[in-house]
């Protein structure tokens, strides 16, 4: 074996575990979309949960990505430790799919049926169907099944180039001797579980050794032991996701690797006495990619039904390992974990945004009822919301920017800029909360009291806000259009009242009625309510805008107001009746 050989293993090696990430990263992105659908379904069953966790790892051929992604649900509070246990299982029986799909460069034989089987025969074409889908395709799922089907060609490509640059070591003996080495099975198995921890996947592993095997120099003595450590090596990847985590995600990490270790004991066991027991002649016997593809899911099948019952005692396991101090954090919702599963990180970014609606909401109503009925506890109230308020829209905010990075839906992008403009006019509304509760201590501190005639212009107009403002959270909340098309007409009546109040108190200070300082007060309380309202409207057209691609929010309210939108002026009509002075 020369350094031409050298080279050539070096790149096919680089081709495989890139054409791999590639066809990995957009069979999820394909299947992103309906993973919070299949998540809803999920249940305590751990049966159930092995189904979905083979599934979703046979899709995105990765049981690695699996786990950091269950490791990440776990964490955010998506999923209860209990589920997470037989999707960690299904996964590790999904991820053998992959060996499956690399054995077929070992088909040999001259028939039109064999032939079509191999890769090098329908790799070219995938390759040429997929870069004219990624090319000149403006769908996003399609570009994505473009990239999935250059990813298998690639990966494929690697492989070959791989058993092609090892097969002259079939006549060095030293390689033979080498190989011989890993006979010993707990040589073997600290080898498997070092290289799959170097590189982070158990399949990319595997195939590595599929292509070793090519040579004919790999036993099934030392190939054996070998996939039982890749299974070891592959939690190192979960291991290191779970730092930093809640003790439930560090529960799953060990789960995984509690889960891998038995099996690899009780095969070890099984392994030696099958040394004593059958002839050497297996042991030494040469094994192949179809072989390889077999062992790996023999071990990974026979692991699952022998812990499947016991996920009991696995979760018991976990506990003892990592006991529970009962601590909790609302923001680890906000995983970047689930940035692999977009869809799933902007859902739980949508549940972190409605709390902190309601929040300013609640706030906001609070800050009304102060003018009236002064409060020092409810003024406290309203201050710890307001910096709560602010804690939502900063985390949040970074990391729904830092989610905008990653490849997504058209769908989810649009969620993301929703969101992204929401949470803005969410904290705004908080901040005149607390800019009508400074007015409230005012009034409280110097004893101001507004004439009848104020207090019911006031009352009238406090009611209009409050009503818009429970409307938006709603609109928000419920992603209703309909709903949504009912915000601008009553802001535009909170405009209205805004201009009758500011006239009204004018008439009342030439007449004598109103004082100066009285009258700053008075206008504070007005514009900070109709800066609210405005806050609502661009909330509401935020959500109509999001379902057209655009999001011109001030040409949306510009445009319905125009004479001619008979929707929008029947509305308007009934909510002038509704908030009368």
């Amino acid at each position: 074996m020369d350094i031409f050989n050298v080279l050539t293993l070096v790149g096919g090696l680089a081709l495989f575990l890139f054409g791999m990430n590639v066809m990995g990263e957009s069979l999820e992105r394909r299947a992103g979309s309906k993973l919070k659908s299949i998540l809803e379904r999920l249940t305590a069953n751990p049966l159930k949960g092995f189904l979905l966790g083979l599934g979703v790892t046979a899709v995105i051929q990765s049981s690695s990505a699996s786990t950091v992604m269950v490791v990440g649900f776990v964490n955010s509070g998506i999923m209860q430790l209990s589920q997470a246990i037989g999707i960690i299982m299904g996964a590790n029986v999904g991820t053998t799919m992959t060996a499956w799909l690399i054995s077929l460069t070992g088909i040999e034989g001259e028939g039109l049926f064999i032939n079509l089987l191999k890769p090098s025969s329908f790799s070219p074409v995938l390759a040429a169907i997929g870069i004219v889908m990624y090319m000149f395709s403006k769908k996003e799922k399609s570009k994505d099944t473009g990239c999935i089907f250059l990813g298998f060609a690639v990966l494929m490509s690697g492989m070959e180039a791989m058993s092609a640059a090892v097969a002259p070591l079939k006549d060095v003996p030293e390689f033979t001797n080498i190989l011989l080495m890993f006979s010993n099975p707990l040589l073997g198995v600290l080898v498997g579980a070092v290289l799959t921890g170097i590189i982070q996947s158990s399949s990319a592993s595997v195939g590595i050794l599929q292509a070793l095997s090519s040579t004919g120099a790999v036993t099934y003595g030392s190939a054996i032991p070998i996939i039982m450590g890749q299974n070891i090596g592959t939690c190192v990847t979960a291991v290191l996701s779970s730092v930093g985590t809640n003790k439930n995600a560090r529960r799953v990490a060990a789960v995984h690797l509690y889960f891998n270790i038995i099996g690899t004991v009780f095969f070890l066991i099984l392994f030696y006495i099958a040394k004593i027991f059958i002839s050497d002649a297996f042991i030494t016997l040469p094994i192949d990619e179809v072989g390889i593809a077999m062992v790996h899911t023999i071990f990974n099948v026979v692991s699952t039904a022998l812990m499947l019952p016991f996920t009991k005692g696995l979760e018991k396991l976990a506990y003892m390992t990592i006991k529970d101090t009962g601590e909790g954090e609302v923001f680890q919702m906000l995983d970047e974990r689930l940035f692999s599963s977009p869809a799933v990180a902007v859902e739980q970014s949508k549940k972190l945004t409605e709390n902190m609606a309601e929040i300013a909401r609640d706030s906001l109503i609070t800050s009304i009822r102060l003018i009236d009925k002064y409060s020092d506890a409810e003024v406290r109230d309203v201050a710890k919301k307001e910096d709560e308020v602010d804690l939502y829209e900063d985390k949040i905010g970074t990391y729904l920017v830092k989610l905008s990075s990653h490849s997504m839906s058209v769908q989810d992008s649009h969620e993301v800029s929703k969101l992204l403009h929401c949470i803005g006019d969410f904290e705004r509304i908080s901040d005149h909360a607390m800019n009508i509760v400074k007015t409230a201590e005012e009034i409280n501190d110097k004893k101001v009291v507004f004439s009848k005639e104020a207090q019911h212009e006031l009352a009238v107009m406090q009611n209009a806000v409050t009503d818009i403002v429970r409307l938006s959270v709603d609109v928000f909340e419920r992603n209703d259009i309909e709903l949504a098309k009912k915000v601008e007409p009553l802001e535009q009546v909170v405009d209205m009242l805004k201009d009758q109040l500011k006239s009204r108190h004018i008439e009342r200070l030439t007449r004598g009625e109103c004082t100066t300082e009285m009258g700053f007060i008075f206008s504070d309380l007005i514009t900070n309510y109709e800066r609210v309202a405005d806050h609502c409207s661009n909330i509401a057209a935020c959500i109509i805008q999001i379902q057209e691609d655009a999001l011109q929010v001030h040409e949306y309210t510009h445009g319905i107001k125009e004479v001619g939108n008979a929707e929008f002026q029947k509305v308007f009509e009934d909510y002038k009746k509704e908030y009368v002075l």
